[in-house]
Formats: C-alpha cells, structure tokens, sequence
C-alpha cells in the first residue's frame, strides 16, 4: 500500500464511520437488536480481515488482557446503545455530533486518571466543543426529543472517551484487530439476552441494514483504519476522521431530509474545526516527544 492508496483507504473508513447512524436509522428496529447485530457481523468481518489479510498470529491472552478487553467491551456496548437511542430519538445529525463531544472528555479524563496537565489549548478544545454542543442544541426543553436525544449522544461519547483510555492502557499488549474482534464478541454477548427475544421478528431488510452496519462501518472501516496507519501518519489519520460527522450529517441530509439550522451548522463547524487543530496539535507533541526520546538514547 503506498500514500495515496492508504490515504484512499482512509478517506473510505471515515465514509464508512460516518454511515453508522444512516444504517441506524434504517433499521426499524431497537436499539439493542441493532448494536447486537452490529457486534456479531463485526466479529465475523474482522475475522476474516485477520486470517486473510493481516495473517496475524493471535496473541496468547492474559487474565489482565481479558478483563480489560471485556471492560473495554462494555463501554462499547454503553457507547453504541446509547448511540443508537440518540439517532432514534432526535436523528443522525444530532446524534453524530453529540457524539463528537468525546475528545473533550478525553482531555478531561486524561488529566484525572493519567495525572497528565491539562494544557492551554485543551481547555480551550473543551470550551469551543462545549459552545458547539449548545449552538447545536434547538432548545433546552428535556421533553424535547432533540435535547434528549443530543444528551444520549454527549453519554455516548463519554463512553467512548473511557474506551479510548481503556485501549490506552492496553494498546501495546494486544494487536489492534485482535482487540478489536475480542470487544466486539463481549458486546454480542452482553446484548444477546435484551435481544434475543425480537430476533425472529426482525425483517430480512433489517437484517441487510444490520449487516451492512457490522460488516462496512466496523469491520471493512476499522480494518482501513488499521491498514492506513501502516504508510500514514497518525496526524493525518486523526484529521481525517473529523470529517466522519460531516460525513454521517451530510448522508443523513441527503437521505432522511434532515436539514440542519444554521445555528446547528455553526455549531457543527466548530466542533470539528476543533477536533481538527486539537488532532494536529496532539499528533505534532507526540512526534516532538519521541524525537525528545530518540536524541536522549
């Protein structure tokens, strides 16, 4: 794979993220049937990619590997749970850029459990995201299906935040797609007995929608991710994949004619404007403190 496939290969993971909310929503169904399906598909399209492509040996897991990995498999679960009941409740936009909340919470919970200083330009990260969420916010009625559904997204991506830190803590340990699959079986597993009673009522066109989800915007989109980051740097991944929202918004204006205000566009372009600087910035410390490193040695 060389740059410009690689960067292609992104471009396409990001699209495929941001179809996540679209197949949601297509599928008339509840929210635990469709992160169920979601985990199931994925855990079967991440196989493949692992024994076709990555050939990967599995690594031989430990007690602590497996409690982190099923710790980080609940939170996945919560994530897309509460996820899903955003885009029922108030639509994929609204839903998708709720969910972009979570680098602010990273920034918050990195300072807490990793004792890391919080610089400057992260509180100011945390106080533009906080700005965008309000302007995307219609009202603040918690009656209103919008600002309950935006709630369900901002805990989605609190959630996610503590996936992120979760995956943190173990990223050397376990190879990312075996990571990746493990998560993905816990969340089957946890949704099965919510979801196994409506199982035989789900319609076939259900069933597509749910497999697209597991197949496409999981496996095939985190299998990208994970190829792409072989050539790309993790600066130009991170920048990329803020565009994942524009990309769920703009399906979901497309197909769903859910036209966002102008104030929800506003707020839109900041939380990703901000998500963008913070990735570049982040990614620009990262390569400084390695070269740090590298000099000492």
């Amino acid at each position: 794979m060389n740059q410009r496939s690689a960067l292609t290969a992104l471009h396409c993971g990001a699209l495929l993220f941001g179809l996540t909310g679209v197949f949601g929503k297509l599928a008339a169904t509840s929210p635990a049937v469709i992160v169920f399906g979601r985990a199931a598909f994925a855990v079967l399209a991440l196989s493949l990619f692992a024994r076709l492509i990555t050939r990967t040996p599995w690594q031989r897991l430990q007690a602590a590997d497996w409690a982190r990995l099923t710790l980080g498999g609940l939170l996945l679960a919560g994530h897309w749970v509460s996820f899903f009941i955003a885009v029922k409740v108030a639509g994929v936009a609204i839903a998708t850029l709720g969910f972009t909340s979570f680098p602010a919470f990273t920034v918050i919970l990195e300072g807490l459990i990793f004792r890391e200083r919080i610089r400057g330009n992260e509180i100011a990260l945390v106080a533009v995201v906080s700005l965008g969420l309000v302007l995307v916010t219609p009202d603040f009625n918690l009656a209103s299906g919008a600002t309950s559904g935006l709630l369900w997204a901002v805990l989605s991506g609190l959630l996610f935040a503590l996936l992120s830190l979760v995956n943190r803590a173990g990223s050397a340990k376990v190879p990312p797609v075996q990571a990746a699959l493990c998560q993905n079986l816990v969340v089957a597993l946890c949704l099965l007995p919510f979801a196994a009673p409506t199982l035989a009522s789900v319609s076939a066109l259900d069933w597509l929608w749910l497999a697209l989800l597991g197949v496409l915007c999981t496996g095939v989109a985190h299998s990208l991710f994970v190829a792409s980051l072989s050539v790309l740097k993790a600066r130009t991944a991170a920048v990329v994949f803020a565009l994942e929202p524009v990309y769920g918004i703009s399906f979901a204006w497309l197909i769903f004619a859910e036209t966002p205000s102008l104030r929800m566009i506003a707020g839109g372009v900041l939380i990703i404007l901000a998500i963008a600087i913070a990735a570049r910035h982040g990614a620009a410390s990262e390569r400084q403190r390695r070269l740090a490193e590298t000099t000492v040695e």
